[in-house]
């Protein structure tokens, strides 16, 4: 009785075994071997691959059991899913070793929708054919679902819209992954394209599911890709319209071109337009060209920071809102007390520093009266070597590097200096060109010294002459000899110094 059994269940598994099922297993573990050992997804797809055969495993021993419990119905039903489901994993497979490994050997890569397109008709057409040796008549079904099929496209008309609209986005290549674009209020870096959306991540980590039907019918701005490498970008400013224009203009194309502001181009060059006026003021707009998209606000911030530093050096602020202003006793007397309080600090700093420790009282509070306030942001260049300029800095605040520039592309770091420190003196004291170029380190504040400032000092007594001399010698020293190669004598140097302050302060003797 129990071999008869056992007899009656090895027919009802020879009745669900197809001998297809072999040649589908060797080409379903060819595929998996290339997939696990190419692709670094490959495990992953090793896993799912075999959850699919555990459920056409159970599928046919399901049949199996209701083939020998004579339920024929169940039995054809589970066997012709166990079918299935191997023949949508061979699909599955094919597809994937035919897109990810195969095509991209030979050096072609199709779009990624397109794979999901031909796999789907893949799907559809092994279904079609399952139905059609499941008896089933396919023309008579076509010719007789027309109303059918019109409804189901008409409710899918969105579904369709975006599968037809990724297609073409990726057939152009008009929009691809790894470029940054802007749709409406979106902007971000373009990560995928699938048959039904394109994936955006913005600046701020987040993920942004745009329908392509939407991008078909939206205005799309690609502002970074490999066509698009540089992106132009505007900063606003107003102005009193008492500012003569070509002094802004002029002041701060100087400063952003000379400026080394990370990720803004240096071709084509920052440009400040005179844009509007309005409501008494004049509307500048400096325009420069970025480099990387992803780091659009925080360029747009350091160029407003250079913008900011570049004005206060002109003497200029930006304009405030026209209102009006009541001065009141309260208001003069705070301005009168917050001026003495900068003169003390700007005394106090003079004679923290070697150049000025030799003037008296009088002379320190003349000289740090006629003080000008110079700002200068990280980058700026402060003096450039062979320049012509009659003043010279006191560093408040920050540091400054001191670079000799050997020629056009090469240049020697001499020294930074920190705060407390002057440069620029050789061009105050002698009128001589600038001997090195000077660059901020970091955000530096400076006060400016200008030749009629000192002019009346040393002047009215001519002996400061020998002692800046002797300071200046003392000094200048290192770059003479970075300059000539060998070092000057100490004596002859302070001399010829101080030959150079009498004749450019007009001094007798």
């Amino acid at each position: 009785m129990l071999d008869s059994v056992s007899h009656d269940f090895s027919q009802s598994l020879a009745l669900v075994w197809h001998h297809e099922y072999v040649n589908a297993l060797v080409l379903i573990a060819i595929l998996l071997f290339v997939l696990v050992h190419v692709r670094t997804e490959g495990w992953s797809i090793l896993k799912h691959s075999f959850v699919f055969l555990l459920l056409a495993v159970l599928s046919a021993l399901a049949s199996s059991v209701s083939y020998f419990l004579d339920m024929l119905i169940p039995a054809r039903i589970l066997d012709e899913v166990a079918i299935i489901i191997v023949g949508l994993l061979t699909i599955r497979l094919f597809g994937l070793s035919l897109f990810r490994v195969f095509l991209p050997s030979i050096r072609l890569t199709p779009p990624r929708i397109l794979e999901d397109i031909i796999l789907v008709l893949a799907y559809v057409a092994w279904g079609m054919v399952r139905m059609s040796q499941a008896g089933v008549n396919l023309s008579g079904l076509v010719t007789t679902s027309a109303v059918i099929t019109g409804i189901i496209a008409f409710s899918m008309q969105d579904t369709l819209g975006n599968i037809l609209g990724g297609l073409a986005l990726q057939l152009d290549n008009s929009v691809s992954i790894g470029n940054w674009i802007k749709v409406d209020d979106i902007s971000g870096q373009v990560i995928e394209v699938h048959w039904r959306h394109t994936a955006v991540r913005t600046r701020n980590g987040e993920i942004i599911v745009i329908p392509n039907s939407l991008l078909m019918k939206a205005k799309v701005t690609i502002v970074g890709s490999e066509d698009v490498t540089q992106w132009r970008r505007w900063i606003y400013f107003s102005l009193s319209n008492s500012i003569p224009p070509q002094r802004v203009i002029e002041g701060l194309e100087k400063a952003l071109h000379e400026a080394e502001i990370p990720l803004v181009s240096k071709n084509p060059a920052p440009q400040c337009v005179l844009m509007d006026y309005k409501d008494g003021l004049s509307v500048y707009a400096m325009r420069y060209w970025l480099t990387n998209a992803q780091v659009d606000d925080p360029t747009d911030s350091s160029v407003r920071v250079h913008i900011f530093a570049a004005l206060q050096r002109q003497g200029y602020a930006l304009a405030s809102p026209a209102l009006d202003v009541h001065m009141t006793a309260e208001s003069v007397e705070r301005d009168t007390q917050l001026h003495e309080t900068e003169l003390a600090l700007r005394q106090r700093t003079l004679r923290q520093m070697a150049l000025f420790a030799t003037l008296s009282d009088e002379e320190c509070a003349h000289l740090a009266k006629t003080l000008t306030y110079t700002p200068f942001v990280k980058g700026d260049i402060i003096t450039r070597q062979g320049a012509v300029a009659h003043w010279l800095y006191v560093l408040v605040s920050g540091e400054v590097d001191i670079w000799y520039e050997v020629n056009k592309t090469e240049r020697k770091l001499l020294t930074t200096l920190p705060a407390g420190h002057v440069f620029g003196e050789m061009g105050l004291m002698t009128g001589e060109p600038r001997r090195a170029t000077v660059i901020a380190k970091s955000d530096v504040e400076c006060y400016r010294i200008d030749k009629p400032s000192f002019e009346l000092i040393i002047h009215s007594r001519p002996a400061l002459a020998v002692e800046f001399a002797h300071i200046l010698s003392e000094r200048n020293m290192q770059l003479v000899a970075v300059q000539q190669g060998v070092a000057e004598n100490h004596d002859q140097h302070q001399a010829r110094i101080l030959d150079g302050i009498k004749r450019f302060f007009r001094l007798g003797g």
